[in-house]
């Protein structure tokens, strides 16, 4: 295990004999970190690659097939780790962490009973019912994995104790090789949220979203707990579709504009100014009787 640190709490950067390697990790974050205002301390720890028996004996442990951006990244570095502080009042505080596993801790979510449990004790299973997507809003989307052997779920993430970012293999027959996996997240209301199809989205939104507490509750129907707000004032600008075109038409709180009434041509109406009022003008042949008139008068 090598440990990288990228900037020290007095600013000043660290050489490194694998100065390129946070660069291809990160996608270039760490920069991006260390010219944020207030960021101190941003730490990578960087780990061997796996060894290609390592991967194949966990997929025939688990009967599972790891995707191959998983494998990838896997092949790369067993594991990922990067932290960032922030300098609050003189005082260095913990608030950036994104992690992924190594393949060693890819555990199963769902570990065997143990022993000396009580035999009617419950447990995730038991709270596995068809309705449980429609009351966690996720009626209309993906299904969502079960507790049950239905699914194999391995845990990525642990989220700090705020949930469980896990790769999911649904629709699993007992016996057989599962092989499409999904990212999902389990929050701590034990409701499944769909983060990505493929572990390489899941992990540049974990890179976009900077590894912020509770990041993975902006894709919840409620979103981040009010003690975790406060770190939106280091959120990058992102963008997320978060409603279907198919329920636009039941969502009154959104604001619907109609372009061709919005932006149709309508005729103005304008006032006239009033012009100032002109002496009236005679006639040809009035004129030339009146100067012919004031002539005379002259003569005379």
């Amino acid at each position: 295990m090598i440990l990288i640190q990228i900037k020290r709490m007095d600013g000043t950067k660290e050489s490194s004999a694998f100065k390129c390697v946070p660069e291809r990790l990160t996608l270039g974050v760490t920069r991006i970190l260390e010219n944020m205002p207030g960021v101190v301390d941003v730490r990578l720890v960087q780990r061997e690659p796996a060894e290609k028996r390592s991967l194949l004996s966990w997929e025939q442990k688990n009967n599972c097939i790891l995707p191959e951006d998983l494998r990838d990244f896997y092949l790369t570095t067993d594991g990922f780790t990067l932290t960032w502080n922030v300098k609050l009042d003189n005082e260095c505080v913990p608030l950036g962490c994104m992690t992924i596993r190594s393949v060693g801790r890819l555990q199963p979510l769902l570990q065997p009973t143990q022993v000396f449990s009580l035999p009617n004790a419950p447990s995730l299973a038991d709270l596995d019912w068809e309705e449980s997507s429609a009351e966690c809003g996720l009626a209309n989307a993906s299904t969502p994995p079960h507790f049950d052997s239905r699914s194999r779920v391995f845990e990525l993430d642990s989220c700090g104790g705020n949930g469980k970012v896990c790769l999911a293999y649904k629709n699993s027959t007992p016996g057989a090789v599962a092989q499409q996996s999904e990212i999902w997240f389990l929050d701590r209301s034990l409701c499944w949220h769909f983060l990505s199809a493929t572990f390489s989205s899941y992990y540049r939104l974990m890179i976009t979203h900077l590894g912020l507490p509770e990041w993975q509750y902006s894709f919840t129907p409620y979103g981040p707990s009010p003690q975790a707000k406060w770190a939106s004032l280091y959120q990058p600008l992102t963008s997320r579709h978060e409603f279907s075109l198919n329920h636009s038409a039941g969502d009154s709180h959104l604001n619907k504009l109609d372009p061709i009434k919005a932006f149709k041509a309508k005729a103005m109406v304008t006032t006239p100014k009033k012009k100032p009022s002109a002496p009236c003008s005679l006639p040809s042949n009035a004129k030339s009787q009146g100067s012919s008139g004031r002539s005379g008068v002259v003569k005379r």
